[in-house]
């Protein structure tokens, strides 16, 4: 599992040398042609074109509208100087192809869609200038019709890819979404437990004071009113955020997260969860326990979803120098290439939106040594240090 990204990589890279290998060979084809005589001293533009092509190929991913426009204008130039001096010659195949290539990353990658569509739509009319203005009349026919089909099928491929690629940043968009309105109910109930305590200390504290009214009433009169719209403010904004009340209580605790791993372990693999010295519920503050409930509850979830092979499960939750860390890690088991593909699931995607709320960081892939781990990282300015 530790070689997942390994091979990631290698695949990327062997597919791209094969797709500039067989841009190469239709390099090779469009010089036959021009070294043949064909169209002239003209035919060499075109193999000159295609290899401007393979570079703007091989820069796409830096320059990706820069190098699909340039390549409009230098084959529709082509085209027309073809066209105008009427010479009769053949698109050029590795030009063609570059192009083909180039529009398929504008289409997935261009925002917005609209500006992808109409660079798509541009380099349909220019692949087929390419076929009007270098072959004869009776060769153009049959050249449009095979551009065409390659253009529309880029195209369909492209269009689903953007599909795709749009499905899931919208996903990604509702479970940040739906985590900050979680995040939201949580800090409204962990700030209102806290000011409801203000509030009775203040209110207390008035009646205690009756003895010395003029020195300490005003001061507790305020505190009350201010406790009291914080509340009320607080209530309204998260009425406004979520859709149905939910239960009011002060966080989690480190005796939830024991629990939560006793229970994954009655009905799953095994946990071991070890807690490091100097944690306690005094030193994290109610946010950040919450939240490391729901990394665990998370991580182990996914264990049972996505790796049902684990042997067992290490976990534990440890004071450094500079943060608190909680690291759940699974053994035994193979990688999910879909998630690994994906770079994670929605869960793992929510998790993040959430610790990063927190200044933390969560970070999920495999170790050397063949496992999976989660860890989720909070400074420790947020854990009472």
């Amino acid at each position: 599992m530790g070689d997942s990204k390994r091979v990631v990589y290698w695949v990327r890279r062997l597919s791209e040398i094969a797709m500039l290998g067989w841009l190469g060979l239709m390099l090779l084809a469009d010089l036959a042609v021009a070294a043949g005589g064909l169209g002239g001293g003209l035919q060499w533009l075109v193999f000159g074109a295609g290899n401007a092509g393979i570079a703007a190929v091989i820069l796409r991913r830096r320059h990706r509208v820069e190098t699909y426009g340039i390549m409009l204008c230098l084959s529709f130039a082509v085209s027309v100087l073809m066209g105008v001096t009427e010479t009769s010659g053949v698109p050029g195949a590795a030009e063609t192809g570059a192009l083909l290539i180039l529009m398929l990353g504008v289409l997935r990658h261009v925002e917005p869609v609209r500006d992808a569509a109409m660079l798509a739509v541009a380099g349909l009319i220019v692949l087929m200038a390419e076929s009007i203005g270098r072959a004869s009349t009776m060769e153009s026919l049959a050249y449009s019709f095979m551009l065409f089909a390659g253009w529309s099928t880029i195209a369909g491929v492209g269009g689903y890819l953007r599909f795709q690629q749009e499905r899931r940043k919208e996903a990604v968009h509702s479970v940040r979404r739906a985590e900050r309105l979680e995040l939201a109910r949580e800090l409204h109930d962990l700030v209102a437990h806290h000011i409801t305590g203000i509030v009775v200390q203040a209110q207390a504290a008035r009646t205690v004071a009756t003895t010395r009214p003029e020195a300490v009433l005003p001061a507790l009169d305020a505190i009350a009113a201010a406790g009291g719209d914080a509340l009320t403010s607080m209530r309204r904004m998260v009425t406004v955020l979520r859709a149905e009340e939910a239960a009011r209580t002060p966080g989690s605790s480190l005796a939830d997260l024991r629990l939560l791993t006793e229970r994954f372990s009655a009905e799953g693999p095994k946990v071991a969860f070890e807690i490091g010295s100097g944690i306690d519920d005094r030193t994290l503050p109610p946010e950040v326990l919450t939240t490391l409930h729901r990394v665990l509850q998370e991580a182990l979830t996914n264990i049972r979803k996505h790796a049902q092979q684990t042997a067992w499960v290490e976990a534990d939750l440890r004071r450094h120098d500079t943060a608190v860390v909680l690291r759940v890690r699974n053994h035994g088991s193979a990688a999910n290439p879909r998630l690994a593909r994906l770079g994670g699931g929605f869960g793992l995607v929510g998790m993040a939106e959430r610790v990063e709320a927190l200044g933390g960081r969560l970070h999920a892939g495999p170790t050397p040594e063949g496992a999976w781990q989660v860890t989720a990282e909070f400074p420790l300015s947020w854990s009472g240090a």
